[in-house]
């Protein structure tokens, strides 16, 4: 039985990384904020919107205990995850923790691509983008660094550099 969680800033690569690493190793792979969508039947940003991040945090940490339940899987997490309730404690006894590391320059270059999906982000650019990024990494970083594998993942401009850090993953696990 094996269960293998995923953490990292927006952007880290989480979802990408894990659907490959997960076909590696022939586990089933579970995005967290998707499976909270299909339980709730709405998105991320409207439970957000709707409920206040307060309890958002509360069904995302019921959600996670939930999926935590399933064997054989890899379940990439949403960014702040970790860094609420016992969550990084919990994933750390449940399973295995993998912390995709990014410098807050390559996630800025990422995520200005991708911003307008991302409410927290929407109106941020350029040097306000990476500031935020930065100051919310610095809050994040020492629940990331409990993780038992922290991985450099700063390139991954094309898919064979994604397939590549699943590949050096899985030797590290």
């Amino acid at each position: 039985m094996k269960r293998i969680f995923l953490i990292g800033y927006m952007g880290a690569g989480k979802t990408t990384v894990g659907k490959i690493l997960s076909k590696a190793l022939n586990l089933s792979f579970i995005d967290l904020d998707y499976y909270i969508e299909g339980r709730y039947h709405k998105e991320i940003k409207q439970l957000f919107a709707e409920k206040g991040e307060d309890a958002f945090r509360d069904i995302e940490h019921k959600m996670l205990h939930e999926v935590a339940e399933f064997e054989d899987v890899l379940i990439s997490t949403g960014g702040g995850t970790p860094c609420f309730f016992d969550n990084i404690k919990f994933m750390n006894q449940a399973g295995t923790t993998v912390y995709l590391k990014v410098s807050p320059d390559e996630l800025a270059k990422r995520l200005e691509i991708c911003k307008q999906t991302r409410p927290v982000l929407k109106n941020r650019s350029g040097e306000e983008l990476r500031d935020f990024i930065a100051s919310s990494l610095k809050t994040r970083a020492p629940f990331y660094e409990q993780a038992q594998v922290v991985f450099d993942a700063e390139k991954m401009d094309t898919e064979d550099d994604a397939e590549s850090i699943g590949e050096q993953i899985k030797s590290l696990l």
